[in-house]
């Protein structure tokens, strides 16, 4: 799978005074896209963790561009860079409606056991469905 991409308008909300969206939702923005793509794999955030599983973020970088506005359409492309083993990691891209990219950026999240806090390899569910989407 190359890429899963979403879109959504920004909210008053998630701007300042300027129209201009606060930095902070990007994070926000990120993980929506990685929902995303892992939902189209057919896996589930929910079903991770019922089966014990949790994905906390390890890294967060994000090089902005140019600022998202209020009412924009934006569209974040997210993409798994390789396969993953205890750690799996995400580039992004935002682009807003014109098509002009706002931001870049990376995630890492580890595998952790939920009750013992402990990292662990990748479920070979995941991995499975991650190999059939090629």
């Amino acid at each position: 799978m190359d890429f899963n991409e979403i879109s959504f308008r920004v909210r008053y909300s998630e701007t300042d005074q300027m129209g201009v969206v606060y930095h902070g939702n990007y994070a926000q923005y990120l993980e929506m896209g990685r929902v995303a793509w892992l939902r189209e794999l057919g896996i589930s955030y929910r079903d991770m963790e019922e089966s014990g599983v949790m994905l906390p973020v390890i890294s967060l970088q994000v090089q902005f561009k140019k600022s998202a506005l209020y009412d924009d359409l934006l569209s974040v492309r997210t993409q798994l860079l390789k396969t993953p083993v205890v750690k799996i990691e995400f580039d992004y891209e935002i682009y807003n409606e014109k098509g002009a990219l706002l931001a870049t950026a990376n995630t890492q999240l580890a595998f952790m056991d939920m009750k013992t806090k402990r990292p662990i390899k990748c479920p070979g569910y995941i991995l499975e469905k991650i190999e059939a989407a090629g």
